[in-house]
């Protein structure tokens, strides 16, 4: 049985619908499927199952090649990878397969089809099933039962059609305990995908993105995956499991420049990164490797990271303004990012810094106290982000009873596959919101000391050569405009 889990192509650009806010980045990064990936290993380990792992963005597929594959493939089922902004594109193509392979089966999964599974199978017939939230072990199941042509009113977490007209929601799946008992992604990576078509800016390339854990225990009001996928509850694999992932990617993937642990906060647990950092260092890996990190990170776990081989931290700051940071449920000090940058320079410790503008309560005034804070702050590298919501969350929930929404179709949620802002407050437009995002990056990259201190960096490190020059020649088309 062949099974085609499917990345669609987006627009003809290079599209990260498994980033944390979907979209083509103005720094050229390009996230791998990781999703996708990590079910297609739940499917690879049986080895019952005959897989191709198409990702069009990544890959430069058309829309046409993209079929073209498909059909050459000729699987039994399609899955097909969705998110808010893309979802109606996905569509098209969802049409277009079905018509052209009408006996396979058609599945959608991601964010937007878990919120909306219910109306995308009840206003498209070609879609003939969908994977709500984590849906690793549901592919697996559905996968059997469709091999079997057994019934799939035992899988949870699947919607599915029944008898052409019937919308059937199983309950839904429980989330995974043991993440020990999942396969390598990094093995995924090596067998269906060419990590040379993936990229972060902010880190050496190529690169290769895991998952330690899943969830997060935070409660910051805008964040998708914690409220859609993952859940409130940091669940994580075992310190000795992270460690055979280690030296598996050391030894079988030796061109990989820089390890990223995409966990939604990789510090939420202390102790155990203590662990894990410990035996990086006992054991010798000698590698580099990124964490996305909270500001209130103290600095001996800093220190210890660093030695480690802990290169960059990603850190989201979001606001310069305190009454922001409470009214998005942030839970960190202006006080305590400043220490997070006193703590990095002392450790000569990059940092990648996130804020956004146009929160709950902005205004021109606060927005500008973002900026000035970023500058202040001073990172390595720094994005700024209009408020994005996304079906699913507290942040869209309420945007939606406000009637604050000011777009009326998903694909409006990205400006030429740009991030825009989508709702209008009442002391703050959207316009304003884009316009000041532009302000920030300008004012921020376009510092003649930013400059210097970039140059000085690629002078001094080639491999930071490489990093800063393949992010230029992307993210100065933006920034000179």
């Amino acid at each position: 049985m062949k099974i085609a889990l499917l990345n669609p192509p987006y627009k003809g650009k290079r599209y990260s619908r498994d980033s944390r806010s979907p979209a083509v980045t103005r720094s050229g990064t390009i996230y791998y499927p990781i999703w996708l990936s990590y079910a297609a290993g739940a499917l690879d380990e049986t080895g019952d199952f005959d897989i191709k792992i198409i990702d069009s963005p990544a890959s430069n597929l058309s829309f046409e090649n993209t079929i073209k594959n498909i059909k050459d493939f000729s699987p039994n089922l399609i899955l097909v990878n969705t998110s808010t902004p893309s979802v109606d594109e996905d569509l098209t193509l969802t049409k277009k397969l079905k018509s052209e392979l009408k006996h396979s089966f058609i599945a959608l999964s991601g964010t937007h089809a878990t919120i909306y599974s219910d109306e995308l199978l009840k206003d498209n017939t070609e879609i003939d099933m969908v994977l709500r939230g984590e849906y690793d072990y549901t592919l697996r199941e559905l996968a059997y039962a469709i091999k079997k042509e057994n019934d799939f009113s035992n899988i949870d977490g699947l919607s599915y059609r029944k008898d052409g007209n019937t919308i059937v929601h199983n309950k839904k799946r429980p989330l995974i305990d043991n993440l020990d008992n999942i396969p390598f992604v990094s093995l995924i990576y090596q067998k269906y995908l060419d990590i040379n078509n993936y990229f972060f800016a902010a880190a050496r390339y190529p690169v290769i993105m895991i998952m330690t854990g899943r969830g997060c225990p935070y409660q910051c009001s805008w964040c998708l995956y914690p409220q859609v996928m993952h859940g409130r509850r940091y669940r994580f694999r075992s310190v000795e499991n992270v460690m055979e992932e280690l030296k598996f990617i050391k030894s079988r993937l030796p061109m990989v420049k820089e390890i990223g642990f995409e966990d939604d906060t990789f510090t939420a647990d202390k102790n155990r990164c203590i662990k894990i950092c410990e035996r990086i260092i006992s054991e010798e890996l000698n590698i580099n490797w990124y964490a996305d990190a909270r500001a209130d990170l103290d600095f001996e776990t800093m220190e210890l990271m660093k030695k480690a081989g802990c290169r960059l931290l990603i850190a989201g700051f979001e606001s310069g303004n305190q009454k922001i940071l409470n009214n998005i449920k942030k839970g960190i000090t202006l006080s305590q990012s400043i220490e997070f940058m006193r703590n990095a320079r002392k450790l000569n410790m990059l940092v990648h810094g996130c804020f956004v503008l146009g929160n709950p309560g902005e205004t021109e005034e606060t927005m500008q106290e973002t900026i000035d804070f970023a500058i202040k702050l001073n990172p390595d590298t720094a994005q700024f982000f209009p408020m994005i919501i996304y079906p699913g969350t507290e942040s869209y929930g309420i945007a939606e009873k406000n009637n604050q929404i000011k777009v009326n179709k998903f694909d409006d949620w990205l400006k030429d596959g740009l991030h825009r802002s989508v709702v209008d407050s009442d002391n703050l437009k959207s316009d304003a919101v884009d316009a000041y995002c532009r302000l920030a990056r300008r004012k921020f990259y376009l510092r003649k000391n930013y400059i210097f201190y970039k140059i000085f960096q690629s002078v001094k490190n080639p491999e930071e050569l490489k990093r800063n020059f393949k992010a230029f020649k992307t993210f100065s088309r933006h920034i000179l405009r």
